[in-house]
């Protein structure tokens, strides 16, 4: 039995395709381990950008933080000890400007905490957030997998690049893309998308 965390966020949400792809792999994946799921929905509670009350808060000792970096600080730890407590975490992501929405970064600003997820050894960093199942779902109106917008995908490597600082290297990705080319390209992305999670829940069960 394993603990599902699905963190969403998208801003699109109801017409949101990472987020209904996401949450499609997250039920999935819970209905078949028998264990709890977590959602974390990024849009509906945003985490806060971080401030100097965190940066300093986080390098300070418990007892001599001031109030506003205890609270900065739990912020982070809560997301954190989310992130510890999964064994499997779907994380759905729908391109904005090229990139990752804004209260996605703030997440990982939040939990990429130096000698908490990840360390620096003799060989450089070292993420330490190991063992855990990682699907990301990222969704893009233009195709950035290939061709000549692929150059420009700020979203979905930068993600895997974060994901990799912390530990997190098991990824499979699920893209969804080419949505804004049509109403016939639009069907065959969402088509093509459900194909692949129905063989992508077939394979974890």
């Amino acid at each position: 039995m394993s603990h599902t965390l699905l963190v969403t966020s998208s801003p699109r949400g109801t017409d949101s395709l990472s987020t209904r792809f996401a949450t499609e792999i997250a039920e999935g994946i819970q209905t078949r381990s028998g264990g709890p799921l977590t959602v974390r929905d990024l849009t509906a509670n945003p985490p806060p950008h971080i401030t100097p009350a965190y940066i300093q808060g986080r390098i300070t000792s418990p007892e001599d933080r001031t109030p506003e970096q205890v609270e900065a600080v739990k912020v982070a730890q809560d997301l954190v000890d989310e992130l510890k407590l999964a064994d499997v975490m779907v994380l759905g992501s729908g391109m904005i400007n090229f990139g990752p929405p804004s209260q996605l970064k703030a997440w990982f600003d939040h939990v990429t905490w130096p000698r908490v997820t990840f360390g620096y050894g003799e060989t450089g960093p070292k993420g330490l957030l190991t063992g855990k199942k990682v699907y990301l779902v990222t969704a893009a109106g233009g195709v950035f997998s290939e061709g000549a917008w692929a150059p420009f995908d700020f979203q979905t490597n930068y993600l895997l690049h974060l994901l990799g600082f912390i530990g997190l290297t098991d990824v499979e990705v699920v893209r969804v893309e080419g949505t804004v080319l049509g109403p016939d390209a639009a069907k065959a992305a969402v088509a093509n998308t459900e194909t692949a999670i129905k063989a992508l829940l077939a394979k974890a069960a």
